[in-house]
This record gives structure tokens, sequence and C-alpha cells, in this order.
């Protein structure tokens, strides 16, 4: 049923099934969750956690990974827990009693032989849990899982297949090898394909042309505005100004040596980095200048604390394929918070936030653009109208899109 009300699509008592990337436990903010959440409140959703195949165990024990995933299915596959339980009236998450192949260094015809067995063991599996919970006639919504869902529309046969390009992980090593091919096959195969830019949609139109780039949303009950913050405590010596990023720490989309340039440059302000590093980032030099701090992993409902103690935000990214087209969730909770932004000056930063952002391209329009920012700390007209502006970015403004997109497909399919 679809009912237009005040120009917003609801679409209710659907059934969804979700396979994604992102187990249901992972620890911090996830776009596919909230979407899936926001789905629920009218329809019902059965998410389906990744499975965990051979080698990703072996590396997480070999690790000593403690996180919440892990455990959680690593306990579904000792039988210690049930693998399906319910998050609320209309949702349920499911993870998976077995173990995958690890197949991803297979030669092409071995890769491809192995992961049709893949997905026809998840598929049978999904379709009898799903059946105990009454679920038929559903919408399956692919986020970025383009392994383990590449053939699920076979074995799932739901009433409507959507594929959607949250991330550019064909960028990454893991999947080089196997996965553009199959990304391109999973997104001619699905009945919608949706991407988080018009960069990524226009890359998947050449492959089925029921394309349409969406924009995704931002938490505005945990980032708002007008609630009062108390300051961290490990952060509260700080000199001000601090110039503060929020995320992961990641060596692959951050600018590292750009950063190391701009904190030399800048010594009387302080940067902050609020977020889990990786390898290469804990090992960069940028850990021995005295005006940079790294205020490691929080909790998502820390989050707004540290984003509200920082005078500006800013969004360093490197230019790749990775960053050019990713939607940079970030932004959002930034301008959410009224903080002045400067961004790397990527496709998606153009497209979307350049009026309520500083952009930069290089080290000298770095510095002139966060001296800019600074200038417009404090300043209560432009904090409302980044305010404003993100709250048009609500999950619930995301989702009316896919509800409206998929409205729109089914009219045509009927004509």
């Amino acid at each position: 049923d679809f009912i237009m009300e005040k120009q917003d699509f609801i679409m209710e008592k659907q059934d969804f099934i979700i396979t994604s990337l992102q187990p249901w436990d992972i620890e911090i903010g996830s776009t596919i969750k909230n979407t899936a959440l926001e789905i629920s409140k009218e329809n019902r959703v059965l998410y389906v956690s990744t499975p965990l195949d051979v080698a990703s165990i072996l590396r997480s024990l070999l690790h000593k990974d403690t996180s919440a995933p892990f455990h959680r299915r690593m306990e579904v596959l000792r039988g210690k827990t049930p693998p399906l339980r319910q998050i609320n009236e209309n949702m349920w998450v499911l993870d998976c009693p077995f173990t995958l192949l690890s197949i991803s260094k297979f030669p092409t015809s071995l890769f491809n032989f192995f992961n049709r067995k893949n997905n026809k063991k998840l598929g049978r599996w999904i379709s009898q849990q799903a059946q105990t919970i009454g679920f038929c006639n559903y919408i399956h919504l692919i986020d970025t899982d383009i392994f383990r869902s590449r053939y699920l529309k076979k074995y799932l046969q739901p009433a409507l297949s959507i594929y959607y390009r949250r991330d550019y992980i064909v960028g990454e090593g893991y999947w080089r090898k196997h996965g553009p091919r199959s990304e391109y096959e999973l997104a001619a195969s699905a009945d919608i394909v949706l991407a988080n830019s018009t960069n990524f949609a226009e890359e998947l139109k050449v492959y089925n042309p029921q394309t349409f780039p969406i924009e995704t949303g931002v938490n505005l009950d945990l980032y708002d505005a007008s609630r009062i913050y108390n300051t961290p405590a490990d952060i509260r010596n700080i000199p001000h100004p601090i110039v503060g990023y929020l995320g992961t720490v990641n060596s692959t989309r951050l600018n590292g040596d750009l950063l190391m340039a701009l904190a030399k440059q800048r010594p009387q302000y302080s940067f902050v980095f609020t977020g889990p590093e990786d390898e290469g980032f804990r090992m960069h030099p940028i850990h021995n200048l005295s005006n940079v701090y790294f205020t490691g992993k929080k909790t998502v409902s820390e989050l707004p604390s540290y984003l509200c103690a920082y005078d500006i935000c800013i969004n360093p990214q490197m230019v790749n394929p990775i960053t050019d087209g990713n939607y940079p969730l970030k932004i959002d909770e930034y301008l959410a918070m009224g903080k002045p932004t400067v961004a790397t000056s990527t496709h998606t930063m153009r497209d979307i936030f350049a009026t309520y952002t500083h952009l930069a391209s290089n080290e000298k329009e770095w510095l002139t653009a966060i001296d800019i920012a600074l200038s417009e700390a404090g300043n209560r007209t432009l904090e409302q109208e980044r305010i404003a502006f993100a709250h048009t970015h609500s999950w619930g403004h995301s989702v009316q899109k896919i509800y409206r997109i998929i409205n729109n497909y089914l009219k045509e399919k009927d004509r």
C-alpha cells in the first residue's frame, strides 16, 4: 500500500529482507542499520547479518577479536545463541549457524562455481527462516553484498530485487579480483539499483537503466544541536581553537601527510581526532606533533559531546575512486550540530554540500578554508542554516526516496 500524505510516500505492511556486508551488532553508526530501522516503522524487516567464512574466523581468532559482531556470530555457530532474534515489533535479525567457503582468491571459474554454492546455502537458510515468521512476497534489498548476494534473486525469488551501492568496495584489495565483475552482474540482474551518490549512479546506470541516486540520512535524535553537552574529560584541557575530525581514522581514506602539514603550519590550532585508528595511521609521524590529539574509539552515544566541543570540523580525505563518489555521512553529522566544516573537494561534496561547507583541494586551500571556518565559529545565523540543511537529510526523507523509486518502478511495470 502506498499512501501519499503531506507529499511523503509511506509504504505500509510490506516485507523486506536485507542482506548486508555489515553485521547487525556493528559498534559504529551504520547507514544500512538506520535505513532498516526506518523501514521497520511501517513494514516488517528481516535483516541478515553477513555470515562468516573460515578465513575471516581464523583472522579474527588470530587477532583476538573481542568485538560484539564476531562474538555474537561465534555464539550462534557454537549453538549457544538462537540465530533469529526480534529487535522491535516489526524487525528481526538473522545470524547464520554455518560458515561459507572462503573463495576470494580462487580463479574466476572456480570462484563462480563455489560462489553459487555459497549463495544457494545462504538463500535456502534465509527462505526457511523467513517462512517461520510469515514473510512472503518480500522485497529484497542488497546492501553492497556483491559476493554472497550475487545469486540470491534466484534462490529467494523476491517480488522485487534492489541492489544498493553504498560504498565503493571494489576499490579495496579484497574485492579487486572478482568485485567489479560481480557487482556489474549483480546490478544488471536487479530490478532496481540505488546508489548513495550521483557519481556511483552514473557508473551503474550503464548496467541497469533503473538506477537512481539517493542521499543517506543523519540521526537527528542523536545529533541534536539544541541539547546541552558536557565536554568529555579527555579533551577538556585541550586548548582552543579545536579543529576536529569524527570517525574512523583510516590511512586508505584520510590524507595523513596533508594533516601533518596543516598542523605544522597552524601550531596555534589543536587538531583532535575521535575514532579508532587503523595500523597505517597509528604508525604515521603526525603522532609526534604536540598540537595533534587522538582520543581513540568512543561509543556512538558519546560522539555528539566530542563534536560539540570542536570549534570547526574537517574531513580531509584523499581523492581516489573509493572516496570521490562516496557519501560522507559525517558531513551531515557535522552540519546537524551547526559546525563550520572544511572538506576535501570530492564529487559528492561539490554535488551536495558545497553551499554549506568550505571545500579545498590542496594545502594552501585547506589552510585558507580552516582560517575562514574558524572565523565563522559562533555565528548563529550560519549555524541555523547548516542545521536546517542537515534536517533535509533525515532517515525518514532518505527512506521516502526509496519508497518513491519503488512506487514509480511498479507503476511503470504495470503499464
